[in-house]
Order: structure tokens, then sequence, then C-alpha cells
């Protein structure tokens, strides 16, 4: 049987995460569940808040008549009006629920958003290390992907490298903060810079540049730390996010994007993304839960929790001799690797049944990737597998 050369093509170059997480399977079955570290996959091993299942049980007991019925494309109106009241928090212009569309998660928001705003042979600048299905995502409509690397130091956007990556066919830039993989939060001044240089590029090429927010983590920050509205830095910017990792969600597929109601052509921009929405087979985000998370939009799961473990790993593996940026947010830790090829790297942890995902897969080889977003037992029973992954990689232990 065949099938395309592309996609073929694509399979071939598809997700470390994935390949990692199979391999993770394979490796529990020789060895036992307690014996193998996972690390693999963004997969929240906490469970959703209690007022997650409350708001479950209220349905399943007083039914709404018609509330499994076709909707609006859109999404239900309160569920986006809830929605539009939290992004109202920290918006210089007023976000009602129209500006809001209700999507199958974050990829799903991203998928109808590129098909809105896409021709052929756009480009897409996406900002290294990424998400690696954004390069699929902007292919599947005919874009082209553009990688600009962060600041090495600090996994911070590079305003010089993005101006200089900006041309006459640009029409979007993808950030992603708190950041997967690095853990990294943009700062509000940076991200004004940023809003400040794409109106500039803008009147310089004649032309709109969409900046699109990926904001899955948005609630999951540490040490204080905010991240910011898109909206008070960016006129022409878009949301697109999930409650896959703030209410424990992954498997419900729930989302949406958001537009910043001072966007040029926003009205025109939504008629277009409700289309998008219908005609690439989502139709709508799911009903019942989207009734379910209408209530829960000022809920999360104990961001606490998340940041015991980092604190956990971050302080074993640094003494360990591990050099990386501390995250301020998400639940990924992104290490160089200790081996100039990072896929030995990972070949060496998995002999010490560390399962880890190259930086490879993120476009960035010569670093890991780590998700911490597992039970707290299992990290500290890895430690001293760590130790010993150290160890065999050369690294001296840090007094």
């Amino acid at each position: 049987m065949s099938i395309s050369a592309k996609v073929k093509s694509c399979i071939e170059r598809s997700s470390w995460i994935r390949k990692m997480f199979e391999e993770g399977a394979r490796l529990r079955q020789i060895h036992g569940e307690e014996n193998v570290f996972d690390f693999t996959l963004g997969n929240p091993s906490v469970e959703p808040p209690e007022a997650f299942r409350r708001e479950l049980l209220e349905l399943a007991s007083n039914p709404i008549p018609g509330m499994h019925r076709y909707m609006n494309n859109a999404g239900y109106e309160e569920t986006r009006t809830a929605i539009a009241e939290v992004l109202n928090e920290g918006s210089p212009t007023t976000v009602k629920g129209r500006h809001v569309i209700m999507t199958c998660g974050a990829g799903g928001a991203l998928n109808v958003t590129l098909k809105t705003i896409l021709n052929p042979g756009e480009e897409v600048i996406i900002l290294t290390p990424f998400f690696v299905e954004y390069k699929f995502y902007v292919d599947n409509h005919g874009g082209v992907t553009r990688e600009v690397w962060t600041d090495p130091e600090t996994f911070l956007p590079d305003l010089e490298a993005i101006e200089e990556a900006i041309g006459p066919n640009t029409r979007a830039l993808i950030i992603n903060s708190p950041n997967n993989p690095t853990g990294v939060i943009y700062p509000k001044d940076l991200l004004r810079a940023l809003g400040e240089l794409l109106e500039r590029k803008e009147r310089e090429l004649d032309r709109q540049i969409y900046l699109i927010s990926d904001e899955p983590y948005a609630r999951i920050a540490y040490d204080g730390q905010e991240v910011p509205n898109i909206f008070s830095c960016v006129k022409n910017s878009l949301i697109v996010t999930s409650h896959s990792k703030d209410l424990a969600l992954p498997g419900e597929r729930i989302g949406y994007l958001a537009t910043n109601p001072a966007m040029e052509g926003v009205d025109l921009f939504l008629e277009g993304a409700v289309f998008c929405n219908r005609v690439l087979g989502f139709v709508n985000a799911p009903a019942l839960i989207q009734r379910l998370v209408t209530n829960l939009q000022k809920e999360s799961v104990d961001v606490e929790e998340y940041r015991r473990k980092r604190d956990l790993l971050y302080s074993h593996l640094s003494s360990l001799g591990f050099e990386m940026v501390k995250p301020t947010g998400a639940f990924y830790l992104f290490p160089k690797s200790p081996l100039k090829n990072d896929l030995e790297f990972i070949d060496m942890a998995q002999k010490h049944n560390i399962l880890l995902v190259p930086g490879t897969g993120f476009g960035a080889p010569g670093y890991f990737r780590i998700a911490y977003c597992i039970d707290q037992a299992i990290i500290e029973r890895s430690l001293p597998a760590w130790e010993k992954l150290a160890k065999d990689a050369g690294l001296g232990a840090r007094g």
C-alpha cells in the first residue's frame, strides 16, 4: 500500500517525543514500571482540580436540555464570554465573547489560525528551540517556517535576529511563553519591544504581521512571575491555548483562540476562523467539555506541586554538573547535553532507564528536555540513576 511521499517524509521526521514515549513502554515491559524513569511526555500526572469534578457531577445530575446538539461553530456564547472576562484582566481593550472561538485544543486553534491567515509560500517565524509540530502545522496550510534562535544564554527572543528574519513574505511570528521546552517566561518589556518592532516592520513592508501567542502553560508560573497579557503588548496579536495543562485535561482536547479587539481586520479574521474551524473538520469544540470549563476559567491545578518537582530536580542535576537555565514556568527543564551529540547522550541515558527527549527534536541539537510533570515518587527514585548517568557522561559533581 502506498501513501503520499510527503506524509512518508513527515513520519520519518516526526516527533521525538512520541518515539521516546513508545520506547518507555518497551522498557517498562522488560524492567518493570517502578524501574523506568520516563521524562518524555508533557502529560500531567496530577488530577483536575476539585471544581472540575463538581461541574461534571452537576451536569450529569442536571443535564441541560439539548446540551449535546449542534451549536454555533464558534462555540457556546456563555463559555466564550467567561473566557473573555478573564482575558480582559490586563488587556487595554475590551475583549468580548465574540473575540473568542472554542477549538479542539491549542493544536486545533493553531491550525485554524494558520489556515485563516496564510497564502501559499508565506513565511511564519518560529523561535528555536520550538515545539516540533509548529513546522508541520505551518506546512499543513501552504506556509514556510523560518527558524530564528533565541538568546542561548537566556532562551529569550533575540529582537535583532527576529528583525533580520522579517521580510516581504512574512505573515506571522509564533511565540510560546512559558516556553516548551525551556520553561522560560518572556517579560512584558521585551514583548512590548517586540510589538513596536512588528508595527515598524508592518509600516515598512505595508503588510500585516500577526503575533500568535501559544499559551497552554500561562497559569503555570513560579517565583512570583506573571505571564503578561499579550494584548497589552502587541496590537495584531492572537492567543491560542488549551486547558490541557492548567486544568490537567489533555485528553479532552479543549482550547480556544482569542483575538486582540484592536487587531487590524479583526471581524474579517473571526469570520474566516469560524469558517476554517468548520472546514478543517474540527467543526466546534466538544459540547460537554465546553459546558464544563465555563465556570473553571479561574481554576488551576496546584502550581506549587510543580514548583517542588522543579526545585528538587533542578537542584540535584545542577549539583551533578548539568548546566541549564532555571525555568520560571511550564514543567520542563532544558539542560545542555554533556555529550556533543545529544542523540548519543539520550542513548546513554536509556541504559540507566532514564527516558529523555533530545534537543534535536526541538530544533536545538546539543540539549535535551526533561518533562517533570510526573509523580514525585518517580523523580525521587530516579535520582541515583541520574548520578550514575552524570558519572558516565564525565560530569563532575559540584560541592
